[in-house]
């Protein structure tokens, strides 16, 4: 990472303008530049603290050969974008990277408790230390920030002059300079201690400063600053309430990311050079017409048939959603998930393509047969398959999965045609519920009855976020999305217990609809646990059996219990009914919907009622 060049301009070389040589700021994996330090985020390095940049310049900082672009042009369509990059590698060869701004800009001395901005205290060049002391700067551990995205300095002046000039300009006019100190009492927020040497305010400690309403109460809205995007990037009118947070608070950032499956008859490569000229093609219908495009736009050597350009403009117009005039983001997300499950049911055989194809998807050779008692069905070896990660927008105080666009962030001042993202590459194990037996269990009034519970108070969570209560989204939470979230999550605990893979190497991806009702449980990294095989054998039915049965009867028991499977509500908001991190959740990194929307009770049943689980007739009720 690194921060933004000087100002000052200087030429090279017959007046070329130089190469930067900007100060190295420590080093995130790839990964972390999408999922946790992606634009707009705080990032601490030793003692300093930094915010990571827009993106408005990486089309010229980020080496093409450091950042290539990547292609999966159904999630391109879907983020209306032409291609997707890798960010910057970081290591020792890197000629750049990805850039970073210093942010929170108050900082306080920890022997003369000044409190300041850093450009202040007078600091040798390269180096955060008080000139005056030549200690270590301390950056401000409070911001401030809303539910717009705007993230900003805590207003240090107003909250100590607030008893005698409440509402004043965020500009100190006593003429006085700012201290902070810590009595060392205690670690909570009243031993930090803000003053003024004015002497026209008491001394005031950082008590009630996280208060929901402690900066509406002084007068302060949110004036819509940007500090990722630069000094020169004008602040959008904004006037929602802000609220404080610590500088490394997880509400401060939180990633929008979409993912897709790169499945036939994009999964071999051979349409990427026409990434960027899909929407032109989609004008015509005609064979002799795209004939002609192709020919101008490729001086007569497009790289790809005739014949598989128009067999790729077919299959696109195939996820186009039904009956939708105007389809929303939401209607062509889900579009492109029940193309997945179909190629998913139906599998891919590596015998039939070459060596370049991404997606291979088999059917087992043992007996199917061995499942049926359990109500599952239409086991497939995924051996090979691609994802690629996108990093869309963030959001800040609200949970990027019940956020509407408005609340989403964009990554740059100017739009963009192409979006930060990861590839991964592996493994997985996809699998059905049989839809005869799950049909005839979520009609049960018991099952229903727990799952409106967890749906209204999801519903309930979603529209306390929202600006407009009518526009939100429905929640998604029925018998089988549950059922399914719920199976998944002891899948890949099991798997992780028996099979030998960290939980947080695997990751589920549902799918649930009336149409739908399967569980796809693959490998989500590319190091170790990778696509070594071991997951696939985990799918052969002989194995699968034993480990739904294990994962099961696991799940029957909790170490919070009766607590756990007598809860009336958990999670955020009573989103979940009968589980807890000892039983049935996993690492954030591995769940599509941040740990709610869960019940093993679906599963196994309740005391009273063992008949509400779907697989009580495995269990012996």
């Amino acid at each position: 990472m690194t921060p933004p060049p000087a100002r000052r301009r200087r030429t090279g070389t017959n007046g070329a303008a130089p190469a930067h040589n900007l100060p190295r700021r420590g080093a995130v994996r790839r990964a972390q530049a999408i999922t946790t330090y992606g634009v707009g985020s705080l990032i601490a390095v030793d003692h300093e603290s930094f915010v990571v940049s827009g993106l408005d310049e990486a089309e010229q900082s980020w080496s093409r050969g450091e950042s290539p672009r990547i292609h999966e042009r159904r999630l391109a369509r879907l983020l209306d974008v032409d291609y997707f990059r890798l960010p910057p590698a970081s290591d020792d060869t890197s000629k750049d990277g990805i850039r970073v701004r210093r942010f929170p800009l108050m900082h306080s001395c920890p022997d003369c408790n000044d409190l300041q901005r850093h450009r202040d205290f007078n600091s040798p060049a390269g180096r955060s230390v008080c000139g005056t002391c030549e200690v270590d700067l301390v950056p401000s551990r409070f911001i401030v920030a809303c539910e717009a995205g705007h993230l900003g300095e805590f207003p240090y002046w107003q909250w100590v002059h607030r008893s005698k000039d409440r509402g004043a300009s965020t500009t100190a006019q006593c003429g006085g300079k700012l201290k902070l100190r810590t009595s060392g009492h205690t670690a909570s927020l009243r031993s930090i201690l803000v003053s003024c040497t004015c002497g026209q305010a008491p001394e005031v400690s950082m008590e009630g400063s996280f208060r929901r309403n402690a900066l509406k109460d002084l007068g302060l809205k949110c004036r819509g600053p940007r500090p990722w995007l630069g000094a020169s990037a004008p602040a959008q009118e904004c006037g929602l309430l802000q609220r404080t947070l610590q500088r490394g608070s997880s509400a401060v950032w939180q990633p929008v990311l979409k993912s897709a499956l790169s499945i036939p008859p994009w999964s071999d490569g051979r349409a990427d050079p026409l990434a960027e000229h899909w929407d032109a093609l989609r004008e015509y219908d005609e064979r002799d017409h795209v004939e002609i495009y192709l020919k101008g736009v490729f001086k007569g050597k497009c790289p790809v048939p005739l014949d598989e350009v128009m067999a790729l403009l077919d299959a696109e117009r195939e996820e186009d959603p039904d009956g939708e005039a105007a389809p929303t983001f939401d209607h062509r997300y889900r579009a492109l998930r029940n193309k997945e499950y179909e190629r998913l049911r139906s599998g891919n055989d590596e015998s039939e393509h070459s060596r370049d194809e991404q997606f291979v998807c088999e059917t087992p050779l043992g007996d199917q047969s061995v499942l049926d008692p359990l109500g599952v069905t239409g086991p497939m070896l995924v051996k090979k398959l691609r994802e690629v990660r996108a990093l869309k927008a963030f959001t800040r105080l609200i949970d990027a999965e019940s956020t509407t666009d408005s609340k989403e962030m964009p990554l740059s001042e100017r739009p963009l045609r192409w979006l930060p993202a990861m590839e991964v590459r592996g493994e997985g194990v996809f699998l059905r519920l049989d839809e005869d037996r799950l049909g005839a269990w979520e009609k049960a009034p018991a099952v229903a009855a727990r799952v409106e519970r967890m749906r209204t108070a999801h519903q309930r969570v979603l529209e306390q976020r929202a600006d407009d209560p009518s526009s939100v989204v429905p929640s998604p939470a029925t018998p089988r999305m549950v059922l399914l979230h719920t199976l998944a999550h002891i899948l890949i605990n099991e798997w992780s217990l028996e099979a030998g893979y960290p939980a947080a190497a695997l990751r589920e991806r549902l799918y649930a609809a009336d149409d739908m009702a399967g569980i796809l449980a693959y490998t989500a990294t590319s190091d170790s646990a990778g696509s070594l095989g071991g997951l696939v054998a985990q799918g052969e039915p002989d194995r699968l059996d034993q480990t739904i049965r294990s994962a099961v009867r696991r799940a029957e028991w909790c170490s919070s219990d009766p607590l756990c499977i007598e809860s009336e509500a958990s999670g955020t908001g009573g989103t979940n009914l009968a589980a807890c991190h000892a039983c049935v959740m996993l690492p954030e990194t591995s769940c599509e919907h941040n740990n709610i929307l869960l019940d093993r009770a679906l599963l196994v049943g309740t005391p009273d009622d063992p008949h509400v689980g779907f697989f009580a007739k495995m269990l012996g009720y």
